[in-house]
């Protein structure tokens, strides 16, 4: 389908906001803001480092997004859960679109770089570029491990937000970039289940489409058991204490109660409902790691 035939009728600002993948963008600006909050002291937080930071890696996240469904216009015009975009519908052209994001990329840079520091700057451009051209224009279409190869630039905002801080690469910091790391598999592949059929119809060599659900479903098994492990470790350094250690083992025996569910249950939409679950599981994990930081419980 040619896209740059469809433009029909004016795009207004909800369009260009839809390029942004927003309910994307705030799972990544809320991780972000973890970083900023772990990596502060209590009572030395920061406000205007946590406001302009948020909004530096933001645009960043945003520009990204919108390279995404530049390049994947076709691809989306053609499966039904991305055929409504501004881009695959004709709502937005091309030229704009491209514009839109160098603006947004634009932006970011200069926000981090003149507000916060140019280390933050230089990991946000270049979480961008891994996610827009790497991920989107390469592993995508090159590999079924895609999600796993090109999962780091997802996985880098509460590294941004922690850098936004202290302008260095901390240990704490790269460890809340693994534990998002070793989520994103289990995450996107539950998904990936549920839309197989989308994958398949555009030759997208996603992990169910080239090796079959059921080994899907126990790799999402095997992550899964890694993310726990991985999620142990604030607690064994030391980084948090025993009320991120309870609410993360709850948190951990529900996910790992909704995987085994997905391989062996026989429920409706068993794989939407643990994609919808990874969601609120990460968010919940990093609210009682930040609420440990801040109460300082022991």
């Amino acid at each position: 389908m040619n896209t740059e035939t469809l433009q029909t009728e004016k795009a207004t600002w909800r369009d260009y906001f839809d390029l942004c993948k927003p309910r994307v963008i705030a799972l990544l600006v809320i991780t972000a803001m973890v970083g900023v909050l772990l990596a502060s002291p209590p009572g030395e937080l920061s406000l205007f480092i946590l406001v302009v930071s948020s909004i530096g890696i933001g645009l960043g996240s945003a520009a990204g997004a919108a390279i995404n469904q530049l390049v994947e216009r076709e691809t989306d015009a053609e499966m039904a859960r991305t055929e409504n975009r501004p881009l695959p519908k004709g709502r937005v052209d091309q030229q704009h679109a491209f514009i839109f994001s160098m603006l947004l990329a634009a932006s970011s840079v200069f926000i981090l770089t003149a507000w916060i520091n140019v280390l933050t700057a230089v990991l946000t451009f270049a979480s961008m570029i891994g996610y827009a051209v790497i991920y989107t224009m390469y592993l995508k279409k090159a590999t079924p491990q895609n999600i796993v190869i090109g999962g780091l630039a997802g996985a880098m905002p509460p590294l941004l937000g922690w850098v936004s801080v202290t302008n260095s690469i901390d240990p704490q910091g790269l460890l809340l970039v693994l534990i998002i790391y070793t989520w994103t598999p289990p995450h996107f592949w539950a998904l990936a289940i549920h839309r197989r059929d989308d994958y398949a119809k555009v030759n997208l060599p996603m992990l169910p489409v080239t090796h079959g659900i059921e080994f899907t479903k126990y790799s999402i098994l095997g992550y899964t058991i890694i993310m726990i492990l991985v999620t142990l470790l604030p607690y064994l350094i030391f980084m948090s204490g025993w009320f991120y250690l309870l609410c993360s083992s709850l948190l951990n025996l529900y996910f790992l109660y909704m995987v085994l569910r997905l391989m062996f249950g026989k429920g409706e939409n068993a794989a939407m409902k643990t994609f919808v679950y990874s969601i609120n599981y990460l968010l919940l994990l990093f609210v009682s790691m930040v609420i440990d930081h801040y109460l300082v419980v022991i």
